[in-house]
C-alpha cells in the first residue's frame, strides 16, 4: 500500500489541481472511511488528503465514520493529522474570514462513536480494550506552532487559542443555544472536529485544527440567522488562501524522526488490547 506520512481532512479544493495524485482506497475494521485517500506531495512532504463529508459532500457531519477515516490515514503510515474546518464566530470580533487555531474543545454531540476502546471482547479471547486516555490538551502543540506560523507568514493573523464547541448537526444552533455558548466564553462552534481530535489521540497520532469562521453564530439575532449557502460562499472566497497556509504547514511539520510531542507519547506503557496498524 502507498504510503503518507501527513493526513489532511478536508474538501477536494484542498488536493484537486495536485499533479501525480493516487487514489487508494482503504478498509478498515471499523467499515469504510468517507472515501478514498488520495495521495501525493507537499513540500517534500507525501500526504493523504482525506474528504471528510465524501465528494460531492454527501455525509452529514452525524453519519461520518470517523473512526474508519481515522484507521485508514494511520494505515497509509500517517502519524500527523490536519483537520481544518469551518465554524461560526461567537464573539462580535471573530467575524467572517477569521482564521483561528483553538487550543480547546467542548463536545456537545450526542450519537457519534468515539472510541476504538470499548470494551469489546476480541476474537482471539484477548482482554476487553478498555482504555483511559488524558485529553486535558485535545491539540498539537507542535501542530498548532507550525500552522499560527504559517498563517503569519501569509498575512493572514491568526487568533492564537480559543474554544471550538463541536455540535451534533446538521442543523445549525438556535438562538438561545448560540447566546449559551458565546456565554460560557467558547470561540467559535462548529459540527466536525471531534470525535477526530480524541480518535487521533487514541492511535497516537498528531492532531491539529485550524477553524475558518464563515458566520457570526452568535450574532444571529435579527433576520433569519446562519444559513447553509452564507458558509459556502465564504468558504469558497477563502478556500485559495486556506489551502496555501496548509500546504505551509505540511512542510512544516517535524520529520517523524523528530516527533516529540505528548501526542506521540500518548500510548506509551499501556496495553491497547487491538493491533494497530
Amino acid at each position: 500500500m502507498a504510503n503518507a506520512e501527513i493526513g489532511v481532512i478536508g474538501g477536494s479544493g484542498l488536493y484537486s489541481f495536485l499533479e501525480d495524485v493516487t487514489e487508494v482506497r482503504v478498509d478498515t475494521p471499523y467499515g469504510q472511511p468517507s472515501d478514498s485517500l488520495f495521495l501525493g506531495e507537499v513540500g517534500g512532504r507525501r500526504v493523504a488528503f482525506l474528504p471528510r463529508h465524501g465528494r460531492g459532500h454527501h455525509l452529514p457531519p452525524h453519519r461520518i465514520n470517523y473512526r474508519a477515516n481515522m484507521w485508514a490515514l494511520r494505515s497509509v503510515g500517517v502519524r500527523q493529522v490536519l483537520g481544518p474546518c469551518a465554524v461560526g464566530g461567537l464573539r462580535p470580533e471573530y467575524g467572517p474570514g477569521t482564521l483561528l487555531v483553538p487550543d480547546q474543545m467542548v463536545d456537545r454531540t450526542k450519537a457519534r462513536t468515539q472510541t476504538f476502546y470499548d470494551g469489546e471482547t476480541r476474537a482471539d479471547g484477548a482482554e476487553p480494550n478498555v482504555l483511559h486516555l488524558g485529553f486535558a490538551d485535545p491539540y498539537c502543540p507542535e501542530g498548532r506552532r507550525a500552522a499560527l506560523a504559517a498563517a503569519r507568514a501569509k498575512s493572514w493573523e491568526p487568533v492564537d487559542g480559543g474554544t471550538l464547541v463541536v455540535i451534533e448537526g446538521p442543523r445549525f444552533s438556535t438562538r438561545a443555544e448560540s447566546r449559551w455558548h458565546a456565554a460560557m466564553g467558547w470561540s467559535v462552534v462548529g459540527m466536525t472536529g471531534h470525535p477526530e481530535a480524541v480518535l487521533a489521540r487514541e492511535l497516537g497520532l498528531c492532531y491539529t485544527t485550524m477553524t475558518l469562521v464563515t458566520d457570526l453564530d452568535a450574532g444571529a439575532e435579527a433576520g433569519e440567522g446562519v444559513s447553509h449557502g452564507e458558509v459556502l460562499e465564504v468558504f469558497a472566497a477563502n478556500v485559495d488562501r486556506l489551502r496555501a497556509v496548509l500546504f505551509d504547514v505540511v512542510a512544516a511539520l517535524p520529520a517523524e524522526a523528530d516527533r516529540d510531542c505528548p501526542c506521540s507519547h500518548a500510548l506509551d506503557g499501556l496495553k491497547t488490547g487491538i493491533e494497530l496498524p
